[in-house]
């Protein structure tokens, strides 16, 4: 058997990311990768490998995987914070951990933050698409969301130096938004631009990959009717019918209708991706 993961226990939401599909837009096809690329990032360096090396990104509930065909894997589990065991014992979170062949690691529920990042040595290897191994939730493409059975082919470590610690950030208790404005800002009223820089807003539950959806006050019009569709980018910030704002992330759709009253820097997304169901929100201009 070739060596690889076993899928014991797949958590609510699990992955395959990487940096992502860069340069496909004008096709239609979402960027997709990992939400806090980061948090992926010092997974990797921690196990030895690129950067951009395929990773588990799980969300919330966390995830249970197996090594198969292999003596054992080094592993990392960073990202949101959670339990970490092998085979019911625990180890650390956030460092390198030696994960036998057949024993079981399990990253636990996220106890702060939302996403969580497993990284394996060599890398998670499933058939790229477009030159990249994500999945992506809105057009398909990419390793199906992960199931229980699910078997993931492992690369071959390389000879990159693993590192023995990094600092991880924390979950933001309050995430701030620095917000370019425009291009579609002159279709919202004085007070609605006034309202989107000072009020608070909270992430709804409601959020996905597609989108961080926001509670709070909503943003009057000064123009009717639609646009036509125009392309979308990372960050931009859309304003649906019932005028609650969407900050569009990873997997957003490449064109839509909606007027966009602004543009979240990329910088900044990081932090949206492990902003929780009732944080709060707000925005400041760039």
């Amino acid at each position: 058997m070739s060596p690889g993961l076993e899928v014991v226990r797949a958590g609510a939401l699990t992955t395959v990311q990487d940096e992502g599909r860069v340069g496909w837009a004008h096709l239609g096809v979402p960027r997709a990768g990992a939400m806090d690329a980061p948090a992926m990032r010092l997974a990797n360096r921690l196990v030895g490998n690129s950067p951009d090396a395929a990773v588990l990104e799980t969300t919330l509930t966390g995830c249970a995987v197996r090594p198969t065909g292999v003596r054992s894997v080094l592993a990392v589990v960073g990202g949101a914070g959670c339990a970490v065991t092998v085979d019911g014992r625990p180890v650390a979170w956030g460092a390198p951990v030696r994960v036998p062949e057949g024993a079981v690691l399990d990253a636990g529920p996220a106890r702060h933050g939302l996403r969580g990042y497993l990284a394996f040595a060599g890398g998670l290897v499933p058939e790229p698409v477009l030159g990249s191994r994500s999945a992506d939730l809105l057009s398909g493409l990419g390793p199906p969301v992960l199931r229980e059975g699910d078997h993931l082919p492992l690369g071959r470590p390389g000879r990159v130096p693993c590192a023995d610690v990094v600092p991880w950030p924390g979950a933001p208790a309050e995430l701030v938004l620095p917000l370019y404005p425009g291009p579609r800002d002159g279709w919202f009223t004085g007070q609605a631009l006034r309202t989107l820089t000072t009020a608070a807003y909270q992430v709804s539950e409601r959020s996905n990959r597609i989108g961080l959806r926001l509670e709070g006050p909503a943003l009057r019009r000064a123009r009717e009717g639609e646009l036509p569709s125009e392309g979308m980018v990372l960050g931009a910030v859309q304003v649906p019918p019932d005028g609650r704002p969407v900050v569009f992330l990873n997997d957003h759709p490449t064109t839509g209708g909606y007027p966009v009253v602004g543009v979240v820097g990329e910088s900044a997304l990081a932090e949206a991706a492990q902003a929780a169901p009732g944080t709060r929100v707000r925005f400041v201009r760039a």
